[in-house]
């Protein structure tokens, strides 16, 4: 397809559903292969991070802000993100985005100093912030009753955490601590190039929107509600990938690579519940799946509390196909209630989900150094998954009602 030709597209006013394509296996795949990268550069920061901690010498709270950090920025950013995607399409949006994740990955390779990683580990995270691009971009290639097996296929390029994870710690030790980053960095660029030469934006008819356009379905309470969902399910995924490795190296004195193992083992688990979830929400509808989801968390977070090696990774891996499957579930209700602002309504859903990733590492650091334990941590997030449940058959009631009462008047 001529870029130029396809670009033109999306200058038409209004939106004609019956010409939305019916799926396009090659722009689902480098859709998936370039937030895979993404996540891997990004990942690769709490990944090294049991080795950076020796390193620079760093405290349980300078270890909670560094990894915290990365995360900030990838919340915030992906609203703008969103909306850029709404207005431009995801191929240059995309492109963009992983070009400059590749910057501070290189600088990362060179640290020498707690500043140094901060500030290299803050714009790490525009590779956190990508994955709203990648949502309004493929939701565009599928009808809507495909478009939760689609965006869960997407959102399995969390695997890059995995890779980054368990690859990391192998790749600095084998070659030098800096690779632990360079890697990535590299697995990126090659995307890259390849995105660039091969991604097309979908022809679907959207009339770029103005600012305010884009912003206005986020004063609807329905972003908001689908932005707490996530928050547990997103954040609970980005919190327990980051922090894991701190967690089985301080708890259970465990070495960088063998918490790295079982931190893989954990984002390969939540990364495959989250197609499920996804082709799961198509089948029985979003909020059935949730409804599942939050109490279940919420138990497998009390048996995280107990300093067993074995109760704790019952509780981590059952968490992480939960809280996978609420992540395919979410985001299939996004475009279900916004079919024309995906890319703003993800970048706020995503921003929540982010933020749900940035909170609790900072607290956790904070717990352990006041109490000398993480317990009151996973307390605090199993009340936090009865909170949504709670949230979630409050706004299914009012559901109902509503449509009882339209039928009446």
């Amino acid at each position: 397809m001529n870029h130029s030709a396809e670009n033109s597209l999306w200058e038409v006013p209004g939106m004609n559903t019956q010409d939305t394509p019916r799926g396009n296996a090659l722009q689902l795949t480098l859709a998936t292969g370039a937030f895979a990268v993404c996540f891997a550069v990004f990942g690769s920061v709490s990944a090294m991070m049991p080795i950076l901690k020796k390193m620079l010498h760093l405290d349980p709270v300078q270890v909670s802000i560094a990894i915290a950090l990365p995360v900030l920025l990838g919340s915030i950013g992906r609203i703008p993100l969103g909306i850029l995607t709404d207005r431009f399409g995801g191929r240059i949006v995309f492109s963009t985005v992983m070009a400059v994740s590749i910057i501070p990955a290189v600088l990362l390779g060179w640290l020498s100093s707690y500043g140094q990683l901060l500030a290299y580990g803050f714009f790490v995270g525009i590779a956190l912030a990508s994955f709203s691009v990648g949502v309004a971009f493929v939701s565009r290639w599928y009808p809507p009753e495909t478009q939760g097996k689609a965006l869960g296929i997407y959102g399995a390029g969390n695997i890059g955490q995995s890779l980054a994870a368990f690859g990391a710690p192998v790749i600095a030790k084998a070659f030098g601590f800096s690779w632990g980053f360079w890697l990535f960095a590299s697995l990126t660029f090659v995307w890259l190039i390849v995105f660039a030469l091969k991604a097309e934006n979908a022809p679907v008819r959207v009339r770029p929107k103005t600012f305010g356009e884009a912003l206005a379905p986020l004063g609807e309470n329905k972003s908001w509600v689908l932005s707490l969902y996530y928050f547990l399910t997103f954040g609970g995924f980005v919190a327990m990938g980051v922090y894991l490795p701190t967690f089985l190296t301080e708890l259970f004195k465990l070495t960088p690579t063998d918490a790295g193992l079982r931190t893989a083992g954990f984002v390969l688990l939540a990364t495959g519940m989250r197609p499920i979830g996804g082709m799961l929400a198509d089948k029985i509808g979003g909020q059935s799946v949730l409804r599942w989801v939050f109490p279940f968390t919420a138990a497998m977070a009390v048996l995280m509390a107990f300093q067993s090696i074995v109760v704790f990774s019952i509780g981590a891996l059952g968490m992480a196909a939960a809280i996978g499957l609420g992540n395919g579930a979410v985001f299939k209700l996004v475009p279900e209630y916004f079919p024309t602002t995906v890319g703003s309504v993800t970048g706020l859903v995503g921003a929540a989900g982010g933020l749900g990733g940035f909170f609790p590492p900072l607290l956790l650091g904070m717990v352990k150094r006041t109490t000398g334990s993480f317990t009151i941590g996973f307390e605090l997030l199993a009340a936090f998954a009865m909170i949504c449940l709670f949230t979630l058959l409050a706004t299914r009631r009012a559901d109902r009602q509503a449509v009882a009462y339209s039928a009446t008047s």
